[in-house]
Protein backbone atom coordinates (compact mmCIF):
# COMPACT_ATOMS: atom_id res chain seq x y z
CA UNK A 1 0.00 0.00 0.00
CA UNK A 2 1.29 3.46 -0.95
CA UNK A 3 1.50 5.12 2.47
CA UNK A 4 4.15 7.87 2.48
CA UNK A 5 2.53 9.64 5.47
CA UNK A 6 2.51 6.42 7.48
CA UNK A 7 -1.06 6.89 8.72
CA UNK A 8 -3.15 4.96 6.20
CA UNK A 9 -5.14 3.09 8.87
CA UNK A 10 -6.17 6.21 10.76
CA UNK A 11 -6.35 8.91 8.04
CA UNK A 12 -7.15 6.88 4.93
CA UNK A 13 -5.32 6.79 1.63
CA UNK A 14 -3.09 9.88 1.40
CA UNK A 15 -5.17 11.65 4.08
CA UNK A 16 -8.17 12.14 1.80
CA UNK A 17 -10.99 14.19 3.33
CA UNK A 18 -13.33 11.20 3.53
CA UNK A 19 -10.78 8.92 5.20
CA UNK A 20 -11.28 6.27 2.51
CA UNK A 21 -9.04 3.20 2.58
CA UNK A 22 -10.63 1.26 -0.27
CA UNK A 23 -8.42 2.11 -3.25
CA UNK A 24 -11.16 1.47 -5.80
CA UNK A 25 -13.44 3.97 -4.03
CA UNK A 26 -10.56 6.43 -3.74
CA UNK A 27 -9.96 6.36 -7.49
CA UNK A 28 -13.65 6.84 -8.18
CA UNK A 29 -13.75 9.89 -5.90
CA UNK A 30 -10.57 11.29 -7.41
CA UNK A 31 -12.16 11.13 -10.83
CA UNK A 32 -15.37 12.73 -9.57
CA UNK A 33 -13.42 15.74 -8.32
CA UNK A 34 -11.30 15.82 -11.46
CA UNK A 35 -14.40 15.89 -13.67
CA UNK A 36 -15.97 18.59 -11.50
CA UNK A 37 -12.91 20.86 -11.65
CA UNK A 38 -11.55 20.00 -15.08
CA UNK A 39 -12.89 23.06 -16.89
CA UNK A 40 -11.93 25.46 -14.08
CA UNK A 41 -8.33 24.26 -14.26
CA UNK A 42 -8.22 24.67 -18.04
CA UNK A 43 -9.74 28.17 -17.72
CA UNK A 44 -7.10 29.08 -15.14
CA UNK A 45 -4.33 28.05 -17.51
CA UNK A 46 -5.99 29.82 -20.42
CA UNK A 47 -6.00 33.11 -18.49
CA UNK A 48 -2.38 32.81 -17.37
CA UNK A 49 -0.28 35.70 -18.64
CA UNK A 50 3.22 35.01 -19.86
CA UNK A 51 5.01 31.70 -19.51
CA UNK A 52 3.47 28.77 -17.65
CA UNK A 53 5.47 28.33 -14.44
CA UNK A 54 5.88 25.71 -11.74
CA UNK A 55 3.50 27.75 -9.60
CA UNK A 56 0.84 27.33 -12.30
CA UNK A 57 1.57 23.60 -12.29
CA UNK A 58 0.98 23.45 -8.53
CA UNK A 59 -2.20 25.51 -8.75
CA UNK A 60 -3.71 23.25 -11.42
CA UNK A 61 -3.22 20.31 -9.07
CA UNK A 62 -4.83 22.25 -6.22
CA UNK A 63 -7.85 23.17 -8.37
CA UNK A 64 -8.33 19.59 -9.51
CA UNK A 65 -7.88 17.75 -6.23
CA UNK A 66 -7.97 20.26 -3.37
CA UNK A 67 -11.48 19.27 -2.32
CA UNK A 68 -10.37 15.66 -1.84
CA UNK A 69 -6.74 15.93 -0.76
CA UNK A 70 -6.01 18.77 1.73
CA UNK A 71 -2.35 18.75 0.64
CA UNK A 72 -3.17 19.23 -3.06
CA UNK A 73 -0.98 21.86 -4.71
CA UNK A 74 2.05 20.95 -2.59
CA UNK A 75 4.83 18.81 -4.02
CA UNK A 76 6.64 15.93 -2.35
CA UNK A 77 9.48 18.12 -1.19
CA UNK A 78 7.15 20.63 0.51
CA UNK A 79 5.30 17.78 2.22
CA UNK A 80 8.53 16.18 3.39
CA UNK A 81 7.45 12.67 2.37
CA UNK A 82 7.93 10.41 -0.65
CA UNK A 83 11.53 11.35 -1.40
CA UNK A 84 11.82 8.20 -3.51
CA UNK A 85 8.73 6.96 -5.32
CA UNK A 86 8.42 4.16 -7.85
CA UNK A 87 5.50 2.70 -9.76
CA UNK A 88 5.53 -1.07 -9.62
CA UNK A 89 8.90 -2.52 -10.57
CA UNK A 90 9.31 -0.70 -13.88
CA UNK A 91 9.24 3.04 -13.22
CA UNK A 92 11.40 5.15 -10.93
CA UNK A 93 10.73 8.88 -10.55
CA UNK A 94 12.96 11.84 -9.73
CA UNK A 95 13.93 12.43 -6.09
CA UNK A 96 11.65 14.91 -4.32
CA UNK A 97 14.34 17.57 -3.89
CA UNK A 98 14.78 17.65 -7.67
CA UNK A 99 11.18 17.23 -8.85
CA UNK A 100 10.64 20.97 -9.35
CA UNK A 101 13.80 21.22 -11.44
CA UNK A 102 12.62 18.39 -13.69
CA UNK A 103 9.18 19.95 -14.23
CA UNK A 104 10.73 23.36 -14.86
CA UNK A 105 13.00 21.81 -17.47
CA UNK A 106 9.88 20.57 -19.24
CA UNK A 107 8.24 23.98 -18.89
CA UNK A 108 11.30 25.69 -20.32
CA UNK A 109 10.98 23.55 -23.44
CA UNK A 110 7.19 23.68 -23.53
CA UNK A 111 6.97 27.47 -23.25
CA UNK A 112 8.95 27.76 -26.48
CA UNK A 113 6.40 27.08 -29.27
CA UNK A 114 8.94 25.79 -31.80
CA UNK A 115 10.53 23.43 -29.29
CA UNK A 116 7.16 22.19 -28.08
CA UNK A 117 5.92 21.52 -31.61
CA UNK A 118 9.07 19.51 -32.33
CA UNK A 119 9.29 17.67 -28.99
CA UNK A 120 5.88 17.41 -27.30
CA UNK A 121 6.71 13.98 -25.92
CA UNK A 122 9.98 15.17 -24.42
CA UNK A 123 8.07 17.88 -22.59
CA UNK A 124 5.52 15.42 -21.23
CA UNK A 125 8.31 13.02 -20.30
CA UNK A 126 9.98 15.73 -18.22
CA UNK A 127 6.74 16.32 -16.31
CA UNK A 128 6.26 12.59 -15.77
CA UNK A 129 9.84 12.11 -14.56
CA UNK A 130 9.47 14.96 -12.08
CA UNK A 131 6.32 13.37 -10.59
CA UNK A 132 5.98 16.15 -7.99
CA UNK A 133 2.72 15.01 -6.38
CA UNK A 134 1.81 11.99 -4.32
CA UNK A 135 -1.16 11.42 -6.65
CA UNK A 136 -2.81 13.12 -9.62
CA UNK A 137 0.41 13.74 -11.57
CA UNK A 138 -0.84 12.38 -14.89
CA UNK A 139 -4.00 14.44 -15.00
CA UNK A 140 -2.21 17.60 -13.90
CA UNK A 141 0.56 17.31 -16.45
CA UNK A 142 -1.97 16.51 -19.16
CA UNK A 143 -3.82 19.80 -18.69
CA UNK A 144 -0.60 21.81 -18.57
CA UNK A 145 0.67 20.00 -21.64
CA UNK A 146 -2.62 20.69 -23.46
CA UNK A 147 -2.33 24.42 -22.71
CA UNK A 148 1.24 24.48 -24.00
CA UNK A 149 0.06 22.70 -27.16
CA UNK A 150 -2.70 25.29 -27.60
CA UNK A 151 -0.16 28.10 -27.31
CA UNK A 152 2.08 26.38 -29.86
CA UNK A 153 -0.81 26.09 -32.32
CA UNK A 154 -1.52 22.37 -32.30
CA UNK A 155 -3.07 19.62 -30.24
CA UNK A 156 -2.63 15.90 -29.61
CA UNK A 157 -5.50 13.83 -30.99
CA UNK A 158 -5.78 11.48 -28.04
CA UNK A 159 -8.86 9.87 -29.59
CA UNK A 160 -6.51 8.18 -32.04
CA UNK A 161 -4.25 6.87 -29.27
CA UNK A 162 -4.18 3.46 -27.60
CA UNK A 163 -3.80 3.01 -23.85
CA UNK A 164 -1.29 0.17 -23.99
CA UNK A 165 0.89 1.85 -26.59
CA UNK A 166 0.82 5.17 -24.77
CA UNK A 167 1.77 3.68 -21.39
CA UNK A 168 4.52 1.63 -23.03
CA UNK A 169 5.95 4.75 -24.69
CA UNK A 170 5.74 6.64 -21.39
CA UNK A 171 7.53 3.87 -19.50
CA UNK A 172 10.27 3.75 -22.13
CA UNK A 173 10.60 7.53 -22.04
CA UNK A 174 11.15 7.55 -18.28
CA UNK A 175 13.87 4.92 -18.55
CA UNK A 176 15.53 6.27 -21.69
CA UNK A 177 14.67 9.90 -22.55
CA UNK A 178 17.39 9.99 -25.22
CA UNK A 179 15.33 7.48 -27.17
CA UNK A 180 12.56 10.08 -27.74
CA UNK A 181 9.91 7.39 -27.31
CA UNK A 182 7.09 9.82 -26.47
CA UNK A 183 8.00 12.14 -29.33
CA UNK A 184 7.72 9.23 -31.73
CA UNK A 185 4.36 8.36 -30.20
CA UNK A 186 2.85 11.85 -30.03
CA UNK A 187 4.09 13.52 -33.21
CA UNK A 188 1.93 11.35 -35.52
CA UNK A 189 -1.06 12.35 -33.33
CA UNK A 190 -0.41 16.07 -33.72
CA UNK A 191 -3.46 17.85 -35.14
CA UNK A 192 -4.77 21.39 -35.71
CA UNK A 193 -5.43 23.27 -32.49
CA UNK A 194 -8.74 22.43 -30.83
CA UNK A 195 -10.99 24.86 -28.99
CA UNK A 196 -13.89 24.71 -26.56
CA UNK A 197 -15.71 21.42 -26.18
CA UNK A 198 -13.50 19.81 -28.84
CA UNK A 199 -10.47 20.19 -26.59
CA UNK A 200 -12.40 18.83 -23.62
CA UNK A 201 -13.55 15.84 -25.65
CA UNK A 202 -10.02 15.13 -26.83
CA UNK A 203 -8.59 15.33 -23.33
CA UNK A 204 -11.25 13.01 -21.96
CA UNK A 205 -10.04 10.45 -24.51
CA UNK A 206 -6.54 10.29 -23.02
CA UNK A 207 -5.64 6.72 -22.00
CA UNK A 208 -5.84 6.23 -18.25
CA UNK A 209 -7.37 9.65 -17.57
CA UNK A 210 -9.62 8.17 -14.89
CA UNK A 211 -6.55 7.01 -12.96
CA UNK A 212 -7.74 3.44 -12.81
CA UNK A 213 -4.43 2.02 -14.03
CA UNK A 214 -2.90 3.32 -10.79
CA UNK A 215 -5.09 0.93 -8.83
CA UNK A 216 -3.43 -1.96 -10.63
CA UNK A 217 0.16 -0.68 -10.70
CA UNK A 218 0.38 1.12 -7.39
CA UNK A 219 3.04 3.60 -6.34
CA UNK A 220 5.60 2.60 -3.73
CA UNK A 221 7.22 5.08 -1.34
CA UNK A 222 10.57 4.40 0.29
CA UNK A 223 12.23 5.91 3.32
CA UNK A 224 14.40 8.91 2.45
CA UNK A 225 17.56 7.07 3.57
CA UNK A 226 16.63 3.61 2.25
CA UNK A 227 19.93 2.30 0.81
CA UNK A 228 18.25 0.11 -1.80
CA UNK A 229 16.02 2.99 -2.95
CA UNK A 230 19.07 5.26 -3.24
CA UNK A 231 20.94 2.64 -5.23
CA UNK A 232 17.99 2.06 -7.57
CA UNK A 233 17.61 5.81 -8.03
CA UNK A 234 21.29 6.25 -8.91
CA UNK A 235 21.12 3.35 -11.37
CA UNK A 236 18.07 4.96 -12.98
CA UNK A 237 19.86 8.29 -13.28
CA UNK A 238 22.86 6.62 -14.93
CA UNK A 239 20.60 4.71 -17.32
CA UNK A 240 18.91 8.00 -18.26
CA UNK A 241 22.33 9.51 -19.02
CA UNK A 242 22.04 12.17 -16.32
CA UNK A 243 24.82 13.64 -14.18
CA UNK A 244 24.61 12.78 -10.52
CA UNK A 245 24.59 15.54 -7.93
CA UNK A 246 22.95 17.13 -4.91
CA UNK A 247 24.63 14.69 -2.55
CA UNK A 248 23.47 11.65 -4.51
CA UNK A 249 26.66 10.66 -6.24
CA UNK A 250 28.76 13.63 -7.30
CA UNK A 251 28.69 17.23 -8.48
CA UNK A 252 26.34 18.49 -11.16
CA UNK A 253 28.18 19.53 -14.29
CA UNK A 254 25.38 20.86 -16.54
CA UNK A 255 22.57 23.38 -16.06
CA UNK A 256 19.77 21.03 -17.09
CA UNK A 257 18.56 17.77 -15.54
CA UNK A 258 20.50 15.80 -18.14
CA UNK A 259 21.95 15.77 -21.65
CA UNK A 260 18.56 15.16 -23.20
CA UNK A 261 16.33 16.74 -20.59
CA UNK A 262 15.21 15.34 -17.25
Amino acid sequence: MFDPFGDFRTAGYLRNVEGLTDLEKVKIQEHVFFEANFEEALAFLGKAKGAITYEHFLEVHRILFGEFYPWAGQDRRALGVGRFVAKGSQVQFEASERCQRAVEWGLQMGNDPATHRAQPGTVMGAFAWGHPFLDGNGRTMLLVHAELCQRAGFGIDWRASHKGSFLDALTRELADPAGKHLDRYQLPLAAPVATGSTLLDQLRAVPGLDGQEEAVDQNIAYQADDPQAIQTYLETKRARGEPLGDGLGGPRTSPGPGPSGP
